[in-house]
């Protein structure tokens, strides 16, 4: 029977600045137009986060009943360890969503905003598609897609939306640039998941490009959240270039993934990367309020 710090530990907390990042760069966003509404950011953060750990638990279940999770190296696996029963971990998992869908149908209803509850509904079904069902898109090599479209585009830009009613370049391309370091999060791990995926026939990205092309992925979207952060300055919002203090946290995980780093080694580059991630749409968000 697993043991609260490894329920905690199978949420993957690591994983939350997915969750946390768009909101922040959202709500900067809607500063920005002086339509900030720090109620409405507050539900919208607690629909991604909800939506982030079920996720995770959903992926712990999927992969773990197909055995997809025997030889992997990374955080805790309830169902792929035998710490937990498979049933509960879906039950989680669903509860977590539930709780998504209640925190999102406040946010629609306090916000009017009623464009987002069908994205809701769809971000909701995406989430167990990823590893779930009979075709799951994650082992299509799909994952990094649906996590910049769900955890870039929308979360972003459906926060900047509740709050204002309308959609903004600068909202667009801060969007593109937390997508964009999300996706690579989820290079990372699957770079340092591609002797086991391999093994267990799940065809990430990562497996289908192989090692040193991945690598390169994971290099080509720091540069593309580097091209988006430059195009919200030449928008007329210098203090958004704030956000390149952000930079200085990546340095060091690019140098371990060029360093060759595989397996375990690469846990680090995943850490830094989630760090990366939160300051980035936090110093964003401030340099995108002062700008407005």
């Amino acid at each position: 029977m697993a043991t609260p710090r490894q329920w905690v530990a199978g949420a993957r907390p690591r994983t939350l600045p997915a969750a946390v990042s768009p909101v922040v760069a959202g709500t900067g966003a809607a500063y920005a137009i002086d339509e900030e509404s720090l109620g409405l950011a507050l539900l919208a953060l607690l629909v991604a986060l909800f939506l982030q750990i079920g996720v995770n638990y959903a992926n712990d279940y999927s992969d773990g009943v197909r055995g997809t999770d025997a030889e992997r190296v990374g955080p805790v696996r309830l169902v792929g360890q035998h710490l937990a029963d498979p049933g509960n971990v879906r039950i989680v998992a669903f509860g977590s969503f539930a709780c998504a869908a209640l925190a999102g149908l406040a946010l629609v209803a306090l916000s009017g905003a009623w464009l987002l509850l069908p994205v809701g509904v769809l971000a909701i079904l995406a989430a167990w598609r990823y590893t779930g069902g009979d075709n799951p898109y994650g082992y299509r090599g799909l994952g990094e897609a649906y996590v910049f479209v769900f955890f870039g585009l929308v979360a972003t830009l459906g926060t900047l939306y509740s709050q204002s009613g309308t959609v903004t370049w600068a909202g667009l391309l801060a969007a593109v640039g937390v997508g964009a370091i999300a996706s690579a999060l989820l290079v990372a791990n699957n770079l340092r998941d591609i002797p086991g995926d391999t093994l267990s026939g799940k065809r990430t990205l990562a497996v289908r490009l192989g090692d040193r092309r991945t690598r390169a992925v994971y290099t080509l979207l720091v540069v593309v959240a580097l091209a988006a952060l430059a195009g919200i300055v030449l928008l007329g919002m210098p203090w958004a270039a704030l956000a390149l203090a952000a930079f200085a946290v990546v340095v060091g995980p690019l140098r371990r993934l060029w360093s060759g780093a595989t397996g375990r080694d690469l846990v680090p580059v995943l850490v830094a990367t989630g760090r990366f991630e939160l300051a980035y749409a936090v110093l964003l968000a401030i340099g995108l309020a002062v700008s407005g």
